[in-house]
Formats: C-alpha cells, structure tokens, sequence
C-alpha cells in the first residue's frame, strides 16, 4: 500500500467535505519564528527573538474582531518565556490556538549540516525529521499546556515521510503546503498544481491539507496554472500582465501584497468557493527591521491597516473567522 505523501496531487474523492452551515470562513495563521537575517546563510545561532513581546499587542487585535489566531511556533519561539507571557492565556482559554513550525536549522537534535538543502526539513532523514518534530511538539505541549493539533513545514518544507510523522504525532491539519508556489530551484517542494480546497492526506488516521490560499486574478486567470510559471524568466512581464488586470498571482498575506490586491483575491477566493481562506504571515514583522516587509513604524501600521481593510471585508462578504477546533468540528467524515 502507497504510504500518504503531502507532496502527492489529491483525487476528486480526496477533498474534504464541509457541512452545510460551515459556508466559507477563514483563519489567520502566524509563523511565529526567530528573527534572522534572511539574506544570509542558515545559521542555528545568529538570531534574536526581540519582537516575541509585540505578540501579545497582535493578539489583543485580533481578540477586539473576535478572530482567535493560530500561532505557529517553532523552537527558539516556545523556548522564550516570553512567548507564554504573551499567548499563555489566550491560548488556556481558546482566544489562541497553538500549532507546530518546524524550522530545522535551530531545532534539535542538531545531527545534519546546516545548509540550504536541509533547511527543508523533508529532505532530512526520516527519522531526523521525526526526532525534530517530536522535540518541538512535546516542546510546545509542556509549555503550553495544550497538544498541537496543526503543522507548518518553515520554508514549507515537507517531504514523503511527513505525512506519516505528522500521524504519528496526533496531527489533525497540516497546512505547509503554499499553493500555486514553487520552491523546487532552491531544493524545496514543488505545490505549483496543488489546489486552494483542503484534501485529506490521510482520510483513515484524520490528517487534513489546508494549503495556504493563493489566487490567480485577470482575464487570463483559467490559464495561470501553467502561464505564470511560464514566465519565471522574465519577471517585467509578470508586473505588466498583472498592471494590464490580465493576470496576477495573490498570496493572502500582508507581506509583499497590498490590502487592494488582498481584498481581490479574496473576492477570487470567494467566487471558487474555496472553504477556508488561509491569511499567514511571519512573526517577525510585528517589530520594524526583523524582515523585508515592515521596515520602519510606518510600515508597521501599514501592516495593521491592512488587517483591519481585510476584516471590514471578510465581515461585509459574510466569512466568518474559525480556527483549528471550528475546521474539525464542521468536516463531514
């Protein structure tokens, strides 16, 4: 019998099934990681965690739109006091739900070469991938107090034995996988034809994909499969295809993507009746000069007008938020 694997293209019989009342909700999930500098080589020591403080500020705003956040959190992360200071009672009283980021370069056992091939954690041996997630998740349980039930690959970087430790490890979702990205140059997973609409990976032991919602937009949308990719060569033509509104890919994040092109996407997302519409972004951000995203204060309230233009529309389009016990509690087995 073929073993489940991730990186395998789900069947029509694979995707999941919602209850009639579940309609289309969404989630917003938080790599919540270490901040490092991500110009330069993969290092286990060269990083900081100076932002972990300003999660608490991100998790009262989303409490204030009644959105319980999903925090993915990888070792450095769960191994700050800090971080419990600031989520601990959000998430023993459900206003936060906790999850798994692996990031292996600063995950132990720290038995491989650090280097860009085995940043991906699915390219490490199986069983050096199994002991670095064992670690994190019964990490994250001690501290927390709660067993994660939800999984990111850092770098989304999954392989064919994750699967299999993820049901080992009472993993109900995973959500590693970036739809409509490929990662294959840099010895990553290649999720370019993967779809936007969870599967089960693993129907008979409970594990779910939630790929990361991304959308194409335009008049050439039908054709964004195999024309975006198409044009990884030429970038400028990219920007003009998406400037003339004949196509544009669109990751729900606030990192690189403008809250109009955001609220388009969701309109997309939307139309295909994708279930549930997955926002992420990464921790660091929430404190200027941690990432390319928020250099200064002013980017940083950028970054939070952003969040409040897509939750004033998710609210007047109807999409409710959910989180990891919403998604489980409206699947039809």
């Amino acid at each position: 019998m073929t073993k489940p694997s991730i990186l395998d293209l789900p069947q029509e019989l694979d995707f999941v099934r919602f209850s009639a009342d579940f309609g289309q909700r969404f989630i917003v999930t938080v790599d919540t990681e270490e901040e490092f500098d991500w110009t330069q080589p993969f290092d286990r020591t060269g990083h900081s965690l100076a932002h972990v403080p300003r999660l608490a500020k991100f998790q009262q705003f989303c409490e204030g739109y009644g959105i319980c956040p999903i925090y993915l959190v990888d070792f450095p992360i769960v191994s700050d006091p800090r971080a419990v200071e600031a989520l601990g009672d959000a998430v023993a009283h459900g206003r936060a739900e906790i999850g798994v980021q692996l990031h292996p370069w600063v995950s132990p056992p720290h038995d491989e070469d650090v280097n860009e091939f085995n940043s991906f954690a699915g390219n490490l041996p199986p069983e050096l991938e199994r002991a670095k997630f064992r670690r994190l998740r019964d990490q994250i349980e001690q501290t927390f107090g709660r067993p994660p039930l939800i999984y990111r690959a850092g770098r989304y970087g999954v392989g064919a034995a994750t699967a299999e430790i993820l049901c080992s490890g009472s993993i109900a979702i995973d959500t590693s996988v970036r739809a409509r990205f490929d990662y294959s140059s840099n010895g990553g997973p290649n999720f370019r034809d993967h779809p936007i609409h969870p599967w089960w990976i693993d129907r008979r032991n409970g594990l779910m994909e939630l790929p990361l919602t991304t959308v194409y937009r335009g008049l050439l949308r039908r054709w964004g499969a195999w024309l975006y990719p198409a044009m990884w060569r030429v970038p400028h033509l990219r920007g003009a295809l998406a400037r003339a509104g004949l196509l544009e890919r669109i990751p729900l994040t606030p990192e690189g993507v403008t809250a109009p092109e955001a609220i388009k996407g969701i309109a997309v997302a939307i139309k295909e009746r994708v279930p549930v519409l997955v926002f992420s972004f990464h921790s660091p951000s929430l404190r200027p000069g941690h990432t390319p995203y928020v250099r200064d204060a002013e980017g940083l309230d950028r970054m939070y007008d952003w969040w409040r233009a897509v939750f004033a529309t998710l609210g007047e389009r109807g999409i409710r938020p959910t989180n990891v016990a919403g998604i489980m509690g409206g699947v039809e087995f």
